[in-house]
């Protein structure tokens, strides 16, 4: 059996799982999961829930696993079924108060792929640093947390997904020019509340 981690793409695993080599799938799981949860985390806004809607993913691709065309690009039809279930529990819960992600709780998950990378790497770093590095965290999930819905879709599916335009397009059933118009509005609305941080606001792309 040929291994399923390396350099295998998530398109050739997802081929491996179709023949019934399990470990692929769990491969992908590997690579994803906590991408997807924190997808929904930011759509939802609601850990429990996000954690629920994480496996239905999963279990999901796992029903519909024969779909899959070799020629297709997995990460977006993983993220096509991604957002259509965040759209459907969104709808649930439209009449329901959502808990702000800026509010304090217990198991909060704050050090997800959009704010990593920048805390203080030196394990002198001063109290000062330190301190700036939490509110530029904090800044930065309400920030996007505050951008209407339909341009914070495409900012993380951007921003967190890694997605082209051309798929975001896809995955959101939009035209391209479209999802182009939504990033450009959610940037200019990001990079003015971030204006503090310079140096963020500037790798916004």
């Amino acid at each position: 059996m040929p291994a399923v981690q390396g350099d295998a793409t998530d398109e050739m695993l997802m081929v491996r799982y179709q023949r019934g080599e399990a470990p692929a799938f769990a491969e992908l799981v590997h690579r994803h999961s906590r991408l997807v949860y924190t997808f929904v985390l930011r759509q939802l806004r609601d850990r429990n829930l996000s954690e629920d809607v994480t496996q239905q993913v999963f279990m999901r691709l796992v029903q519909r696993a024969g779909e899959f065309k070799h020629a297709a690009r997995f990460s977006t039809w993983l993220y096509s079924i991604t957002r259509n279930l965040c759209v459907d529990h969104l709808r649930r819960l439209s009449h329901r108060q959502h808990t702000s992600l800026d509010a304090a709780g217990p198991g909060r998950d704050n050090d997800t792929p959009l704010v990593e990378g920048l805390s203080d790497p030196h394990p002198r770093a001063s109290v000062e640093r330190s301190a700036q590095a939490s509110q530029m965290k904090a800044s930065i999930l309400v920030a996007v947390e505050g951008l209407p819905d339909e341009q914070r879709e495409v900012f993380l599916l951007r921003q967190i997904a890694n997605l082209s335009f051309r798929e975001i397009a896809e995955v959101t059933e939009t035209p391209e020019n479209t999802v182009k118009s939504r990033m450009r509005y959610a940037l200019d609305r990001l990079r003015e509340k971030l204006s503090e941080f310079e140096e963020y606001a500037r790798a916004l792309r």
